[in-house]
């Protein structure tokens, strides 16, 4: 790479120097994630390593597992990313050099303590090494970021719900920065639940798309499955009732000997779980006043609950923002959105910052 800085001519350094590159890192759970974007909000790579295949088998994330991949395979995805980044600028001279960056971006948490330490303590020595400053990102400020790749416009205030495998939660987005949580779940995870439920009718992992695409063709009526914690201005969610009463009802059913028709089964499931989060963002839009609604995680790519959300705010006057399917499941490209606006603050962080599998929104 520092053979390729030397082969640049004076205009592509000054281009490069002009651009202000921040590398991206995402390592907080089973995604191996590198995306770099210019001062502009130009996303130049975008590169994504899954871990899904291995974890499969043992039906849900093993975090030494995990933890392990992220090992093998941070190098190479970095690699790619300033590769892809110096074809996107259209230099001759090979890939980006460290050296050639601005800054260098991390997820710090929360998440797999295991698998962000991968993260930070990379992202920690590549920084040092291209004499670089660090910026630490929260993950979930990364899941609400994620809705600026589809309406770079969108500015607070607003609501915003997070529904992925380990989050549930409300958020008044008073300001970029300033957020109220208004309630998170008090046991499940919206994703964590489809996990469940799809294993508990042996479909497989991860179970949200298998039960976004059985639900397609099934009657969201057929069941009444509970709704939990569903009065008004009341923003908590619970899950694990919905959980048990769809074991039940497979149990109940199957010593029955009666054939569980399963897409009717998903449709209704989906259903209590979507109905709770529609009732509780329009309450807490009517509540706030805010006219501008976004979601974010790995079930916001959920057809069914992006197409209710839309249709039924919409109806409402309030402008509904999704980001791109590629930005709602764990991915740098979040990440480097937040880390570029914070570079651009001067929010840098120490270089003995640790991993923070705890941290909050």
């Amino acid at each position: 790479m520092a053979a390729a800085c030397a082969r640049r001519s004076e205009g592509e350094r000054a281009e490069i120097e002009r651009r202000r590159l921040v590398l991206a890192i995402e390592s907080s759970c089973d995604e191996t994630a590198v995306a770099i974007i210019d001062a502009d909000g130009n996303m130049l790579a975008n590169q994504v390593s899954t871990q899904i295949d291995f974890h499969a088998r043992f039906g849900g994330v093993v975090p030494e597992i995990a933890s392990r991949k992220h090992v093998e395979v941070i190098v190479s995805v970095v690699d790619a990313a300033l590769e892809d980044a110096a074809a996107s600028l259209g230099l001759e001279g090979g890939a980006i050099a460290p050296s050639e960056l601005a800054a260098v971006g991390v997820t710090q948490g929360p998440g797999l303590v295991g698998a962000l330490v991968v993260g930070v303590a990379f992202a920690k020595g590549f920084a040092y090494a291209a004499g670089k400053p660090l910026v630490c990102v929260n993950h979930l400020e990364g899941h609400l970021f994620a809705n600026l790749l589809a309406q770079p416009d969108l500015k607070p205030p607003f609501i915003f719900t997070l529904v992925s495998g380990g989050h549930t939660m409300l958020v008044h987005v008073k300001a970029w920065g300033d957020y109220e949580v208004l309630g998170e779940t008090l046991d499940d995870a919206v994703g964590e639940a489809f996990d469940k439920v799809a294993k508990a009718l042996g479909l497989g992992y991860p179970g949200g798309p298998i039960i976004s695409k059985l639900a397609e063709t099934g009657n969201p009526k057929a069941i009444d499955f509970p709704r939990a914690l569903n009065s008004r201005g009341d923003y908590r969610f619970s899950l694990s009732g919905l959980k048990t009463a769809v074991t039940l009802y497979i149990e109940q059913e199957t010593k029955a000997g009666r054939t569980i028709h399963l897409p009717d089964l998903a449709a209704s499931f989906e259903a209590a779980v979507f109905d709770v989060q529609y009732k509780k963002a329009k309450n807490a839009l009517h509540a706030t006043g805010c006219k501008e609604y976004c979601i974010g995680g790995g079930v916001s790519a959920n057809p069914h609950l992006r197409e209710m959300m839309i249709k039924k705010l919409g109806r409402q006057g309030i402008r509904v923002t999704v980001p791109p399917l590629s930005a709602c499941t764990d991915n740098a490209a979040m990440i480097a959105e937040v880390a570029r606006r914070k570079f651009d603050r001067g929010e840098i962080s120490p270089f003995d910052v640790d991993a923070d599998p705890n941290m909050t929104l």
